[in-house]
């Protein structure tokens, strides 16, 4: 297993979304933590607090009151501190415009929000325990967007 990911974390202003992502997550019995937020707002409050445990990697939504994923993901890779940690955009949305822009704007994986539970719990599993390395350079969009088959 990847041991870099130990605190993962989600931001996801839908209630049961969020309930979904922790069950799937819960399912897997990998002995991580998880961490969650309701809105960008609430995110960004806890990770500009250097008091705070600090996750290893984030689902972040794009579409959320207050503050939404693409400001919260601008605001992290700005912030010297926060900017190396891996975040996956977890949303509903698959329009090429979201995905060009969260790629623009520094996210690491794209992840359109599945269709059933065992394919977000295969889907998390496959990001979560598979090594991988952030690169120097970005990836492609190819690679950029995260296949669920």
């Amino acid at each position: 297993m990847n041991s870099q990911f130990r605190k993962i974390a989600i931001a996801d202003d839908d209630e049961d979304d969020r309930y979904i992502f922790q069950e799937a997550f819960e399912s897997l019995n990998l002995g991580l933590e998880l961490f969650q937020f309701k809105d960008g707002m609430e995110l960004m409050n806890y990770l500009n607090c250097s008091l705070n445990e600090m996750p290893n990697f984030l689902f972040l939504d794009l579409n959320m009151p207050k503050k939404n994923g693409l400001e919260c993901l601008q605001e992290i890779r700005a912030n010297e501190r926060l900017k190396g940690l891996p975040i996956s955009i977890y949303s509903t949305s698959n329009s090429d415009r979201d995905i060009q822009e969260a790629y623009a704007f520094g996210a690491d994986i794209y992840l359109t929000k599945p269709t059933s539970f065992n394919l977000l719990k295969n889907s998390l599993e496959r990001l979560i325990t598979v090594s991988w390395v952030k690169e120097i350079s970005k990836p492609s969009k190819k690679e950029f967007i995260f296949n669920l088959h």
